[in-house]
């Protein structure tokens, strides 16, 4: 058995549904599906009974799960002990945009200073998984943005900026001194592939009218600027202003050049975009611990949330 192959089972049973575990693997349901029933035919008895509105585990599936998971779990452990025995000890990072954040380099700094010997390595992620990887286990922490449902994963809160539309400047509308989503409720908004949260994708897609279907930042712009999408971005909050990028409008937003023809607008009483700091619930690993600490420091705020204690 492939621990790839139990990760999927282990996932599938805990949803009971293939495919909200397709979407918290972020892979489609069709191979997912496969995986499970080459599974099934290695062990030699169904594993999961499937109806139209779910999955429940068989006696045998039950004992496999519990199996499973203990199996992952002394997997990790000795991923982690060999690493270190060896010295090759890493730390996979996953970003979602904003890598010019001010906060992130003095995170960089800071890690790279606390822990000369270890081995980073930053997945640069899509639009389409606010986790980055963090529940497909592709990676041990995530910098990223909410909101995105957090079962089975924990946060804490690094800093909120205010949200802006980004309109073509030729817009009626980009004259305003602000907007709601009342003044742009006829408009066609971007998508998000099938699968995306769908807490992230009403926060920033708006849920509203079908627009076109998007992965990175750069496609949601030239969707605005091509079509007349309406899209967000996060604005630079108070006294973060420096290191960001001023729009034709002269608002400021993170990380994100807007191309010649676009600006941006304040969105009134749209709640303010969360960086996060994200790792997986119950993960002991000392590395993940220090990040987070390191983070909080590196972003200068207080999190809503206990942090996990600090590595030494």
């Amino acid at each position: 058995m492939e621990l790839r192959t139990l990760r999927y089972f282990v996932t599938v049973a805990e949803e009971s549904h293939f495919g909200r575990a397709a979407a918290r693997l972020h892979m489609s349901q069709p191979p997912l599906s496969r995986a499970v029933k080459k599974l099934e035919a290695d062990v030699g008895t169904p594993l999961l009974l499937r109806s139209p509105t779910g999955t429940t585990l068989t006696p045998v599936g039950r004992v496999l799960l519990e199996e499973a998971r203990g199996l992952l779990d002394h997997a990790d452990r000795l991923r982690e002990r060999v690493a270190a025995a060896a010295g090759t000890a890493r730390l996979d990072v996953g970003i979602l945009g904003d890598s010019a954040d001010p906060g992130a380099g003095r995170l960089a700094e800071a890690f790279r200073t606390r822990h000369p010997g270890i081995e980073l390595r930053v997945r640069d992620t899509d639009l389409t998984d606010p986790t980055c990887g963090l529940r497909a286990g592709r990676v041990d922490v995530a910098l990223t943005r909410g909101p995105f449902d957090e079962t089975g994963v924990s946060v804490r809160e690094l800093r909120s900026d205010p949200v802006g539309v980004v309109l073509r400047a030729d817009d009626p509308l980009a004259g305003a001194g602000s907007l709601t989503r009342a003044d742009l409720a006829k408009r066609p908004w971007f998508q998000f592939p099938p699968g995306t949260d769908p807490l992230w994708q009403g926060y920033w897609s708006g849920g509203a009218g079908e627009g076109p279907v998007v992965r990175v930042v750069r496609e949601c712009l030239h969707a605005v600027l091509w079509s007349g999408t309406v899209g967000l971005m996060p604005l630079a909050a108070e006294g973060h202003g420096r290191s960001a990028t001023a729009g034709p409008g002269g608002r400021r937003s993170f990380g994100h050049d807007l191309p010649p023809g676009l600006t941006v607008v304040p969105l009134a009483g749209m709640p303010p975009s969360r960086v996060l700091v994200a790792w997986n619930e119950g993960d002991t690993n000392p590395l993940v611990r220090s990040f987070v600490a390191l983070a909080a420091a590196a972003y200068r705020v207080q999190a809503a949330a206990g942090p996990p204690g600090e590595a030494g």
